[in-house]
């Protein structure tokens, strides 16, 4: 048999998480979506949170900005943490627009949300710990994979919005490391009432005082990244506002892709309460 068939035969090993590992659904349901309209095909496409950029173009100012950082050299590598004016930024913003009060060293930059949801995932969980959340959701079954977590999966209903109710989150709430909520929710746009996050915010303390102060928290992920586009009566809500308590526990999620139409420009933040954990 020549060389080359032999080399042919072989079967590269990887990992079993590699080896298991299916690209995410919405985003290969977008892809041949926009495949489709590519070939002339009239589709609106819902799929994922983009825009285009000649309807919704990014801010002038941001543009601008772009522009001058390039042409003023400013190419170097960050600090590991996201450049320290950015974070103040964002510490400034939290607090003007949430009443949220959160310093730069708790806030932590990345090139868009998802390294950020990646690295809640990886530095709270264990394999073989549980996380919860509910479907439909945004890929949280694929972090689960790729941190050896145990995904429970918690069916939503239309006549709540599609949005999970803390009756539904609390058979499952014993042992569990990490709850993922998504408010307003990516793909529905529907967002929690204050009653229901009261509920179950309340439900994540009761769970955390029953466990004390030695055992893993059950933590909270809230992913934000939409609550800018909130309009009219519809009125965005989080856990610390609600209930103060949460701020032991909560992570938050948010950054500029979505609500300055710039899913191209891959800056997202991570918060939580004394951030040198998730430096």
């Amino acid at each position: 048999m020549a060389e080359t068939d032999v080399a042919n035969q072989v079967r590269l090993m990887v990992s079993q998480m590699a080896e298991n590992l299916i690209g995410s659904e919405i985003i290969k349901l977008a892809a041949d979506i926009n495949e489709k309209i590519r070939n002339g095909e009239k589709i609106f496409n819902y799929t994922i949170g983009d825009f285009d950029p000649k309807i919704f173009p990014i801010p002038e100012e941001l543009n601008n900005e772009i522009i001058l950082a390039y042409q003023n050299h400013q190419t170097n590598y960050p600090a590991a943490n996201g450049m320290l004016e950015l974070r103040k930024s964002v510490s400034s913003f939290l607090r003007e627009r949430q009443g949220l009060a959160y310093s730069s060293d708790e806030i932590l930059i990345s090139g868009g949300a998802r390294p950020l949801i990646y690295a809640t995932y990886i530095t709270l969980l264990d394999p073989g710990d549980t996380v919860i959340f509910p479907v439909p959701s945004w890929n949280n079954n694929h972090y689960c994979h790729l941190s050896q977590a145990n995904p429970v999966y918690v069916e939503t209903l239309p006549e709540n919005n599609f949005m999970p109710t803390a009756e539904e989150l609390r058979p499952h709430l014993a042992g569990a490391t990490l709850l993922s909520l998504c408010s307003p929710l990516n793909p529905t746009g529907t967002t929690f009432s204050k009653e229901q996050l009261e509920s179950i915010c309340d439900l994540v303390i009761e769970e955390n005082r029953r466990r004390g102060p030695e055992a893993k928290p059950l933590y909270l992920m809230y992913d934000q990244i939409y609550w800018i586009l909130t309009t009219s009566e519809t009125k965005h809500y989080d856990p610390i506002n609600l209930r103060p308590q949460m701020r032991n526990y909560t992570i938050f999620i948010d950054g500029i892709s979505k609500s300055l139409a710039a899913t191209g420009v891959r800056v997202g933040w991570q918060w939580a309460r004394n951030g040198s954990w998730i430096k």
